[in-house]
């Protein structure tokens, strides 16, 4: 027992002192950040420690019934790692992502196994059968939903053969989410503006980007009147109150994240201009580094992920604002280089979720 904790501790050093050793990114002559692909194997590494992990697992199914009280891999033969449902769903994303971006990366064999071992057409099918149930139909909504549609925009993208098997195998999930997302704002009354898994106006950013890769246009149609009927009127994003002591995403930049995906350009400026003036004063003071005490904490380390997350909105905001788009993104670049040598803490309580969000950040975000 002592020699295989001795030799867990040893691993976790090595594999630490190897991320803070390698480049992980590059700055290009725009100023942008650029994963490395050095940078890209080691966070590969995170997801792929985990992806057929089963335990620990905290689960957020309602158990109707004994069937269910059985080991979760049962239930989620696909995403059953990575200590939740949705981790695993944007582990599996990352891989695929890096597998694309890099196509010399070291692991891209073990990588391509472990996928084609989870997203079969059978496991797909085994777990669209939980989301069937009157009691779990809104389980991993908004949160899990939007990532696995982002999971499929990535397989949709994918030109090679295995790309378009995964895709073929993951569609019907990807359609069942699809169908329900409709479902669900043309119900809902107001909008959820949260830091944490039922954020809307992140959860649209994934599955719009899903829905035109996609062409999906009743998805694209209820996604868009959805942010206009809760976000077209607003003004003077309440961002003195962010963050929130647990949030891993930004209300006010996700929502002005989003509304370039809706509105037309000059109209975007207009209203983001209205909606975050403080990002377009001289001296930018809004959204200072969120700061981690306890990054054994799984709470407390969503603040790294929020640093992350901000990144990425600032990125799209400084694309698309039309005014302060250098000061912008260099708050964005801030964010960025303070999150990413926090992501492999050596805690999994950060590193089963945290690759994933740097993966966006530099190559989706930042692009």
């Amino acid at each position: 027992m002592k020699k295989s904790i001795v030799l867990g501790a040893l691993l976790i050093s090595t594999f630490m002192s190897a991320f803070a050793q390698q480049p992980l990114y590059t700055h290009n002559s725009a100023g942008h950040l650029e994963l490395t692909v050095d940078g890209a194997a080691l966070l590969s590494k995170l997801p792929l420690k985990c992806m057929q992990l089963e335990f620990p697992y905290k689960t957020g199914v309602v158990f109707t019934d004994t069937s269910l009280v059985t080991n979760p891999r049962n239930y989620h033969p696909a995403f059953y790692g990575c200590y939740d449902w949705h981790s695993s769903v944007h582990g599996h994303w990352m891989l695929v992502r890096l597998l694309k971006s890099f196509p010399a990366l070291p692991q891209q064999e073990l990588i391509l196994s472990k996928l084609q071992q989870n997203l079969t057409a059978e496991h797909i099918l085994q777990e669209q059968k939980l989301f069937t149930n009157k009691e779990n139909k809104g389980f991993e909504r908004i949160y899990g939903w939007s990532w696995l549609l982002q999971l499929q925009r990535e397989l949709l993208t994918w030109n090679a053969p295995e790309g378009k098997a995964l895709a073929a195998n993951v569609q019907p999930l990807a359609t069942q989410f699809s169908k329900a997302y409709i479902d669900f704002l043309g119900k809902l009354m107001y909008p959820i503006r949260v830091g944490e898994h039922t954020n809307l106006a992140f959860g649209l950013c994934l599955a719009w980007d899903y829905a035109v890769t996609a062409k999906d246009q009743p998805l694209q149609d209820a996604i868009k009147a959805a942010a206009t009927r809760f976000y077209l009127a607003d003004k003077n994003g309440p961002v003195g109150y962010e963050p929130g002591g647990y949030d891993f995403l930004s209300p006010c930049l996700e929502e002005a994240d989003l509304m370039w995906r809706i509105l037309p350009p000059a109209q975007y400026q207009s209203w983001v201009q209205e909606f975050l003036p403080g990002l377009f004063a001289r001296n930018i003071t809004l959204f200072p580094i969120a700061q981690v005490k306890d990054r054994t904490d799984g709470k407390l380390v969503h603040l790294d992920g929020l640093n992350l997350s901000r990144a990425w909105c600032l990125y799209g905001i400084a694309r698309h604002a039309g005014k302060n788009s250098a000061a912008i993104q260099a708050l964005a670049n801030q964010h960025l280089e303070a999150a990413i040598p926090h992501v492999a803490s050596g805690d999994y309580a950060g590193e089963h979720w945290l690759a994933s969000f740097a993966v966006y950040a530099l190559t989706v975000g930042n692009n």
